[in-house]
């Protein structure tokens, strides 16, 4: 890989734009759907593999902190290999990890296949938002960012009641199964399409340490939440650790960030009042929409007896709020 900038790749016919942004698109909405489409079907995926549904919400949380865990290493993938080639592997991946979630035997083997989908499917938003503004370029960029847009809109909208539908009506595994053909599809255009346009690449330090720690007191936050109610909190000594070790390894992980030449996470951005505000804003509100798509379907088809095409229906109208956190 040259760290010298290309020539200016030829512009896509409007044709190939068309489809290649529907590919795109297609990326996205794949990636947004499992957000969300497995929240309705905890209570039939923890019955179809013998288990409660307070272990089957791990199916949940599983995926959000490994895709959480991944999203800042985007940045650095991408001017280490190039955007296209970054979203492309990520979409092969994703498409993987989806076809083993389908075939799960257990729910250890579809939490490790969730952790993985997850880990693997940090680039495949900001890539297309990405390559969708460069494609059209600025003199349309209203037009990329509204087809990013509304296929982030009808990806959340949809996942609880596709779910909830495939769970009444087909086997669970079809959940994640449908995403095999629609990722081959986007891998097949963007790469034949886009090859040719690959942003340039250049060689980066790797933090290491920073993505270490990073994973330690994330992983450890999460189960301490997680668990914590089934444990009676703090009067349990596994949560006094798991407490004690966020506590640790989030102030290390801060520390070394703010030293580290070349961090994972720039913290230097915080110093910016905005962005600080938005991104707290944006944490809480992600917070609230998070445990009301997971704790309303289970409510209502544990305590009311509602269907999960029922529960889909209901918890739909929610994906309105994800679209405006991911549309800011």
């Amino acid at each position: 890989m040259s760290d010298a900038a290309p020539s200016a790749p030829p512009a896509l016919s409007p044709g190939l734009l068309g489809i290649t942004a529907l590919a795109l698109a297609l990326g996205t909405f794949m990636q947004v759907l499992d957000t969300s489409i497995a929240n309705v079907s905890i209570p039939t995926i923890a019955g179809d593999l013998g288990v409660s549904s307070d272990q089957g919400t791990w199916v949940i949380t599983s995926f959000a902190v490994s895709n959480g865990i991944s999203v800042p290493l985007t940045g650095w993938l991408m001017q280490r290999f190039g955007v296209v080639r970054t979203f492309v592997l990520s979409v092969i991946a994703f498409t993987a990890a989806s076809l083993l979630c389908g075939l799960s035997w257990s729910l250890p083997s579809l939490i490790v296949f969730r952790v993985l989908q997850g880990a693997v499917s940090g680039p495949m938003i900001p890539g297309s938002q990405a390559l969708l503004l460069m494609i059209f370029g600025p003199a349309r960029r209203g037009v990329a960012l509204a087809i990013w847009s509304v296929t982030a809109l009808v990806g959340p909208i949809a996942g609880p009641v596709m779910g909830g539908y495939i769970s009444d009506n087909y086997n669970w595994p079809w959940i994640f199964l449908i995403n095999v053909p629609v990722g081959v599809l986007c891998v097949l255009v963007c790469w034949r399409n886009l090859r040719s346009q690959e942003t340039p690449t250049r060689k980066l330090p790797v933090d290491v340490v920073g993505i270490g720690l990073l994973m330690v007191w994330v992983g450890s936050l999460q189960i301490m939440l997680d668990k914590g109610k089934d444990l009676d909190w703090f009067h349990s000594t596994p949560i006094v650790v798991l407490a004690l070790m966020t506590v640790i390894f989030f102030i290390a992980w801060l520390i070394w960030e703010l030293t580290d030449r070349a961090p994972i996470v720039d913290l230097s951005l915080f110093k910016s009042r905005s962005f600080l505000v938005g991104t707290v804003a944006l944490c809480l509100g992600y917070a609230v929409f998070f445990g009301n798509v997971v704790l309303m379907p289970l409510w209502l088809q544990e305590q009311i007896g509602y269907t999960a095409t029922w529960a889909g229906l209901v918890a739909a109208p929610s994906g309105v709020g994800y679209c405006n956190r991911e549309g800011a």
